[in-house]
């Protein structure tokens, strides 16, 4: 880009230049730099948000050589040397990727799958994005609708399986309202496209793209950088990123907790001063993302830091009031019955194996049945089998009292073991517990009593926010009514085996979110190598 007739009138002798006005800040230098052999110019991204009478414009500067602040180094790799196959690709995937390629478009695949696949992981999804544009995309699949208003997509449906296409192209339209300055001379035109759309992205590391064509990995972001040194740092600074789009903070709070990854200081900064903007997110919305954080694989991690960064009490309040009754401090590495039954789960889950959200809904309300009234391990054994099997509690009761290895005591929520001399009342005790069970969902899911979980801690921030819509209450509701109704189901084929199958878990199939749940909850009070570790460490 040429320099402006102003700016080249002064680049001069010193006698032509304007001569600054007291506390005028100094113009920068310009200084012709070296380039050293074999390796990439640098350059640092400016991203200035202006406001005027006209509504924002966002203002994107990139410059080359310049001194002070640089940003990272545009790196392109060999996926072949990052351990990336096309066969790792699904393939719906594969085939949606090849028939856009021969129709003579370029297509990425981009974002967390290929942070998944340098990560050695097993991505959740896989997103393609392509220089055609999204009406073209439609017209060359014959199951494919665009989707989403905002932010449109393709939804491009193979088989059973739906694979997400977005464009080049929309994103350049998306942008029309940016001023975008660049000067770079080894950049060409497919550089600086991949490099626009990779500035509109959340994180760094979702930021790399990947051609399977020619075996290449673009970053322009440092998101190789980043994953080696394990952090989530924002694309934009980290204030700006989470003003634009708040749900950014709840994707930075899943994908930390997934990858174990810790936040950049200004990330981390900005997570927290910004919490109480997630309470203006769509309730749909705040449920499809505590849904990706509880219901594949990583549910612990993500309590913990939701907890951590001052989330927790806006989103699940009465979960929130139990950690201060615990006297859990924001950092503590220590754990509670909540958290050892959602690491339970996730040992069952992985991001290709989901659980539906009824299973996680419904070991919140049942952990909170437990706080209100702390139970007999027994009774709880019971509860759990009884559930697994349909509702037959005398079935149930013959299987809890061939039980011989002891439960975990260290938990408040259950009480010391009792002696029933009546299997009634063992029995009506079991079904009081579903009751409370039930008692304790309707709590979840009542704004008021919301808003009151964390009235005792006048520093808590207000929130009564419920987003569990009336279709998943009644779904949770029917997984504990055979127990609560005392008789066995009718016409419930009930599970058979120990293996679990994802699919059904996944649609929500009643007894395979009853089996898992049975696992959880009852690996939670009778964990399996809790005779192993009293053997092994004697008191």
């Amino acid at each position: 880009m040429r320099p402006p007739p102003e700016r080249r009138r002064r680049s001069g002798s010193l006698s032509r230049r304007r001569r600054r006005n007291p506390g005028e800040p100094r113009p920068p230098c310009r200084q012709r730099q070296r380039r050293r052999p074999g390796r990439e110019k640098m350059g640092f991204l400016f991203y200035l948000s202006i406001r005027s009478h006209c509504g924002e414009i966002n203002v994107v500067l990139f410059f080359q050589g310049s001194e002070g602040l640089q940003g990272p180094e545009w790196k392109m790799l060999s996926s072949k040397e990052l351990g990336i196959r096309s066969s790792m690709i699904p393939k719906p995937t594969r085939a949606v990727l090849n028939e856009l390629r021969k129709k003579g478009y370029d297509v990425y695949l981009v974002g967390g799958c290929v942070r998944d696949f340098v990560m050695k992981k097993t991505p959740k999804d896989f997103d393609i994005i392509t220089s055609a544009d999204l009406r073209e995309v439609k017209k060359n699949f014959s199951h494919c609708n665009i989707v989403g208003k905002r932010f449109p997509i393709c939804h491009v449906h193979v088989n059973d399986c739906i694979v997400e296409v977005s464009s080049f192209n929309t994103h350049g339209r998306k942008q029309n309202h940016d001023l975008t300055y660049f000067s770079r001379s080894d950049c060409d035109e497919h550089d600086y496209v991949r490099w626009r759309n990779c500035l509109g992205r959340d994180f760094t590391i979702n930021g790399l793209m990947f051609n399977p064509y020619s075996k290449l990995v673009y970053d322009y972001l440092g998101g190789m950088e980043d994953i080696k040194n394990s952090k989530v740092r924002t694309v934009i600074p980290a204030n700006m990123s989470f003003s634009e789009d708040c749900a950014r903070i709840l994707r930075a709070i899943r994908i930390a907790a997934r990858l174990g990854f810790r936040f950049s200081k200004e990330t981390a900064y900005s997570v927290k001063d910004l919490a109480s903007s997630v309470l203006r997110l769509d309730k749909g919305r705040i449920l499809m993302e505590m849904n990706y954080m509880l219901a594949y694989g990583s549910a612990e991690n993500s309590l913990r830091l939701l907890w951590k960064f001052g989330l927790l009490e806006l989103l699940l309040p009465i979960q929130a009031a139990y950690f201060v009754s615990q006297g859990f401090r924001r950092r503590d590495k220590r754990s509670n019955m909540l958290l050892a039954m959602f690491a339970n789960l996730d040992k069952l889950l992985a991001p290709n194996r989901p659980c539906h959200n009824s299973l996680w809904v419904g070991i919140l309300a049942f952990h909170q049945a437990l706080v209100r009234q702390p139970r007999d391990p027994i009774v709880v054994a019971i509860f759990t089998l009884a559930l697994h099997n349909g509702g037959n509690l005398s079935e149930a009761v013959d299987i809890a009292k061939k039980i011989t290895h002891s439960h975990d005591g260290s938990y408040s929520e259950l009480l010391e073991p009792q002696k029933w001399d009546a299997e009634g009342d063992l029995v009506g005790d079991v079904i009081d517990l579903a009751s409370s069970v039930g008692s304790a969902l309707s709590s979840m899911t009542d704004e008021h009593f919301v808003s009151q979980a964390m009235a005792r801690y006048p520093q808590a921030p207000y929130s009564d926010l419920v987003f569990i819509p009336l279709q998943l209450y009644l779904r949770v509701c029917r997984l504990f009514e055979c127990v609560r109704c005392g008789q066995r189901e009718r016409n419930l084929v009930t599970k058979k085996g120990y293996k679990i199958n994802y699919f059904a878990l996944a649609q929500g199939g009643i007894a395979e979110v009853r089996h898992v749940f049975a696992r959880v909850v009852f690996d939670t009070v009778f964990p399996p190598n809790l005779e192993n570790e009293g053997r092994a460490n004697p008191a």
